[in-house]
């Protein structure tokens, strides 16, 4: 729409309007959806949506300038931004970034004089099995390489539209490497709905079966959806998101608060570096992911749902809409689902603009309604005071399927998997250093060796568990358990063989914290600046050991401060790695005691040339 007037751009902007009703907990997919033509967002469309939805403009403009994939300045008409997580460029993305930026005459982080491109990076995409990756005007290109890279400069060039690149340079593969109770089920979409619905008529009828009469049975016997509550709680299911809450007791306190309406959220905003799995759900098992959250609408007594989907999987967005028609058509979703009079119950999806802290579950409810993804002050919490201030139970996209398990298998079945205080399985996303990255499912209680083992590696000296705000293991602790006990993971799994620098790894991650800070609070807005400079400080070899006392100092200053979890886990991977791989540290330092930040015999060196000296009365010591 570059050519369009004033009055095709007014015209195409109140169909948008119309189309979300004209509602403020719609304004970052309107603010989407405005930007689509032409890759950014006009002063006179931000205008119009303020006056449109009856909001401040400085609030439009402020959500739009928040996420990262939302912009208020023209830039290239073909944006290619370069996934930057640590296994990205252990892929080697930065060579390939920096040939791409020569084949097409453009430097890193700014446009064409023409106007046609910019080339820049972007955090974890969610493709860590299939790297390098980038995103082409949001569509993900796994796999890149010499020749891809060709391509992608020549379709540039040619200045053909993103819409018409071939189609194999955008398929993701969903990499399945093992299966478990949940990858490996084959039930058919509503089965999980069937028997949720069935469950508190079968315990009826079997108590009844026993009691002198069917009234006694009614009065002791949990019915509909508190029997589904039940099997949830009996399973043991815990969240899969990584904070690994009892399911049973979220919704069961969503279930009895007295307010409604009462809101089902899934949480698909999968932003931890080296996580995947969620996609991988959604793209092979959507009905589950799907059909679960339906049981959790029956057991909390919900008629809306949102799946929210990061904004990184752009690409299935369309595919799961196709399996929301469909299931609307076959009566699983909408009025009377099941034929069930009364039970109804939709969902909706809205698409993440790229803001990894909108993984909290507060912050994703504050974007849902339309605003910053800044996380709440808690309490009150979600079930109590959630979505538009009602009941909301938030939930992680594996949480969901395993809870469509439960419903048809039964919570004594969940929990006869995995440890006695982990129940089930988990979905692992592996990848770095490993003949076969890919999704891997285990029952609780797996040992890391035995993820090793399956996925091909070999010579590995670390490996991260849960992404940059997890732990970071040794050799020596490979024999512990994938379990809530022992090592909790939301998913991630990256492994390092001995050929890495383990400080380039953490440097990465703090990188990657920096960026990320949503900047409500400062001390997390500062800690993770001056964190990643500290770094920076040591990679350039001008730290010292008051250098790492200081990072220690500036992580009790972040977990006793900061306003929510990102801030208190920033400093873990600089603390993991100094605990086990202290020499990668201490082989950067030029002194055990001090170094000044600052060369100042360097800054020096240009009067000494004017002056002619060079004796050491000119130059700066430090004294011994």
């Amino acid at each position: 729409m570059s050519n369009a007037t004033s009055a095709d751009r007014q015209r195409r902007l109140d169909a948008i309007l119309e189309r979300h009703g004209r509602a403020r907990t719609e304004l970052v997919q309107i603010l989407q959806e405005v930007q689509e033509p032409e890759g950014w967002i006009r002063p006179e469309a931000i205008t119009a949506i303020a006056r449109a939805l009856e909001l401040p403009r400085a609030r439009v403009e402020g959500v739009a300038g928040f996420y990262s994939f939302l912009h208020l300045a023209p830039g290239g008409r073909f944006r290619l931004r370069f996934s930057d997580n640590i296994t990205d460029r252990m892929a080697g993305s930065a060579p390939l970034l920096a040939r791409l930026c020569q084949m097409l005459w453009v430097e890193r982080g700014r446009t064409s004089e023409d106007g046609l491109v910019s080339v820049d990076t972007t955090s974890c995409t969610g493709m860590c099995d299939q790297p390098p990756a980038l995103l082409a005007n949001g569509w993900p290109i796994p796999r890149l390489d010499d020749s891809r890279i060709g391509q992608i400069a020549e379709l540039v060039r040619s200045q053909q539209p993103v819409e018409q690149w071939p189609r194999e340079l955008f398929v993701v593969d969903d990499n399945i490497r093992r299966k478990d109770i949940l990858l490996g089920a084959s039930l058919a979409p509503g089965e999980a709905i069937r028997a949720a619905l069935a469950r508190g008529r079968s315990a009826l009828n079997e108590r009844a079966s026993n009691e002198r009469s069917w009234r006694e049975a009614i009065e002791v016997t949990p019915q509909g959806p508190r029997a589904v509550l039940e099997e949830i709680k009996l399973a043991g299911l815990r969240g899969r998101g990584g904070a690994g809450f009892t399911t049973g007791l979220k919704w069961e306190a969503c279930a009895t608060a007295p307010a409604t309406p009462r809101y089902v959220v899934c949480n698909a905003d999968e932003g931890e570096p080296g996580t995947f799995k969620d996609r991988v759900l959604l793209s092979a098992h959507a009905d589950l992911v799907f059909d679960g959250m339906t049981v959790a609408a029956h057991a909390v007594g919900a008629r809306h749902g949102f799946l929210y989907l990061r904004g990184e999987y752009r690409h299935l967005l369309a595919p799961l809409q196709a399996v929301l028609d469909r299931r609307r058509r076959e009566g699983l979703l909408g009025a009377n689902i099941c034929d069930r009079p009364g039970f109804d119950f939709d969902i909706a999806i809205h698409l993440g603009a790229g803001a990894y802290v909108c993984g909290e579950e507060s912050a994703l409810i504050e974007s849902l309604e339309g605003k910053r993804g800044i996380p709440r002050s808690r309490p009150p919490y979600p079930v109590t005071s959630g979505f538009l201030k009602q009941p909301t139970i938030v939930n992680n996209v594996e949480t969901f399927g395993a809870a469509a398990l439960i419903a048809v298998r039964g919570g004594e079945w969940y929990r006869g998997i995995g440890t006695a205080r982990s129940s089930g399985s988990k979905i692992l996303s592996v990848s770095g250093d490993c003949a076969r990255p890919g999704t891997y499912e285990y029952p609780f209680g797996t040992t890391v060796r035995d993820v090793l083992d399956d996925c091909g590696a070999e010579f590995t000296q670390a490996v991260q568990v849960s992404g940059a705000s997890g732990i970071c293991i040794d050799e020596t602790e490979f024999d512990r358990r994938i379990a809530f006990e022992d090592l909790p993971t939301a998913g991630a799994f990256m492994i390092f063989d001995e050929s890495r620098d383990i400080f380039e790894v953490a440097r990465n991650f703090v990188q990657f914290f920096a960026h990320e800070s949503c900047g409500f609070c400062t001390p997390c807005r500062v800690g993770t600046t001056l964190l990643r400079k500290l770094m920076d400080k040591l990679a350039a070899g001008l730290g010292s050991q008051h250098d790492l006392a200081q990072i220690v100092d500036l992580n009790h200053l972040l977990q006793a401060a900061s306003h929510c979890g990102l801030g208190h886990t920033a400093c873990n991977p600089v603390l993991d790695t100094l605990k086990r791989f202290r020499p990668a540290y201490e082989q950067r330092l030029v002194s055990l005691e001090y170094a000044p930040a600052f060369d100042l015999d360097g800054a020096l060196a240009r009067a000494r040339a004017m002056t002619g000296r060079d004796d050491p009365g000119a130059h700066f010591r430090v004294a011994p």
